[in-house]
């Protein structure tokens, strides 16, 4: 049906997981996709096989959203994507009792404040039209406290209202600019991998960290994009300041029966 066609969107942190996912699902369906990524090589690869745009973006940086903004001054779809959990480097203490300032910091200015920046350009590129679609990706993370992630889970609350902030700012200008946010659990993407590994025990781990979701098995990037889709179209026209949550079931309960 090509949804998105000839609609301008830019995704961060596109490289890979659920940002190519979307890059993807949405260049099949027509739009004109700006994938950026802090990682200029793994950028331009996924680009190119996508057959999109790419633009290198450190999401943290002002100047790097100025020089965005001149690039693509008008955009109709900003999905904010990019975003790190603090364990990139390794398994460093993030609990509440233990984290570092610097470490605490680090997190919140990659996910919120690089999501703060993303909602300000794409205002900025949306308001000539008067319309378009902010998606900010937060997290299940963002709805429940993660005591051994406690700077993730800060950061991916703090998107969920901040989209709603945004949302209500752009309804009080009379734009017709939505903002939304999305909450994964678990999704298989490669932040994944050093936890499951390649070994015999691979399904046994997988199996473990899902034991707890009602549908017992990992989400995939492919059913995020479905829900981005969804929202960045013109089928969501009247969906703003509202968060939607695939989690497999996760936030609904307890999937066991009453003994």
């Amino acid at each position: 049906m090509h949804r998105l066609k000839n609609k301008t969107c830019v995704i961060t942190g596109a490289a890979r997981g659920i940002g190519r996912a979307i890059a993807a699902c949405f260049h099949d369906e027509g739009a004109i996709v700006i994938l950026t990524d802090l990682d200029e090589a793994a950028g331009a690869d996924a680009a190119a096989e996508i057959g999109c745009r790419f633009e290198p973006l450190d999401v943290r940086e002002e100047s790097d959203w100025a020089r965005l903004s001149t690039l693509v001054p008008m955009a109709d779809v900003v999905v904010n994507n990019a975003g790190i959990t603090g364990f990139e480097a390794g398994m460093t203490p993030h609990d509440p009792e233990h984290a570092s300032l610097a470490d605490w910091r680090e997190v919140h200015r990659v996910n919120l404040d690089g999501t703060f920046l993303g909602c300000r350009y794409a205002i900025g590129a949306m308001k000539g039209k008067g319309t378009g679609s902010i998606i900010n990706i937060s997290s299940r993370s963002g709805l429940v406290g993660i005591p051994g992630a406690a700077a993730y889970a800060s950061s991916k609350a703090a998107i969920r209202n901040h989209s709603k902030s945004v949302a209500l700012y752009c309804a009080q200008q009379g734009w017709k600019i939505r903002c939304n946010s999305i909450h994964p659990a678990a999704i298989l993407t490669p932040i994944w991998e050093p936890m499951l590994g390649t070994g015999p025990d691979r399904d046994a781990r997988m199996q473990a960290l899902v034991a707890d979701t009602p549908l017992k098995r990992f989400g995939m990037p492919d059913e995020v994009a479905a829900i981005a889709l969804m929202l960045a179209s013109d089928e969501a026209t009247y969906v703003t300041g509202t968060e939607v949550n695939i989690d497999g079931g996760l936030l609904a309960g307890s999937a066991a029966s009453p003994g």
